[in-house]
């Protein structure tokens, strides 16, 4: 079983499809339960502390907005963890909406410069292309699955 960081991070939809394929998921669903179950954390429905900022600082500059850099500091260490990734180009909202653009090129640019396999694929549009889209993640996956036991 791959830690599989997927992208967009919210996508239910790729989530689900990568635990159905025997993978880890890594997205922000289960990160920032783990986040506000802390205990001692206090500040919903913010959901981040003053300490995100900074802990964020490990994958973005201090000129960055400290939403970024919150955002980094739930999602560069499932970067760091991640064995595998997905990446889906254009996803329509429905998919899974990440909110913040610049924080969305910063994963893909950080995701494209690990040396893991990876999966890039454009959102479909149509029912064929749905039907291809499902079958190429579930090729990638079982291939990873083929490279753990190597």
């Amino acid at each position: 079983m791959a830690k599989v960081f997927i992208y967009p991070a919210t996508s239910l939809i790729l989530s689900d499809l990568v635990a159905r394929f025997g993978h880890e998921p890594l997205g922000s669903a289960v990160a920032i339960r783990e986040h506000i179950q802390t205990p001692g954390f206090d500040s919903p429905p913010i959901q981040m502390t003053s300490d995100d900022p900074q802990k964020g600082l490990k994958w973005a500059a201090v000129e960055v907005p400290s939403g970024i850099r919150g955002r980094m500091s739930l999602y560069g260490p499932m970067v760091e963890e991640a064995e595998a990734a997905i990446i889906i180009d254009e996803p329509d909202l429905a998919f899974g909406c990440m909110g913040c653009a610049r924080t969305n090129e910063l994963l893909c640019f950080m995701l494209r410069e690990r040396d893991i396999p990876r999966l890039e694929l454009r959102y479909p549009t149509s029912k064929e292309e749905g039907v291809t889209f499902v079958a190429a993640i579930k090729e990638f996956l079982a291939e990873l699955e083929v490279k753990k036991h190597e």
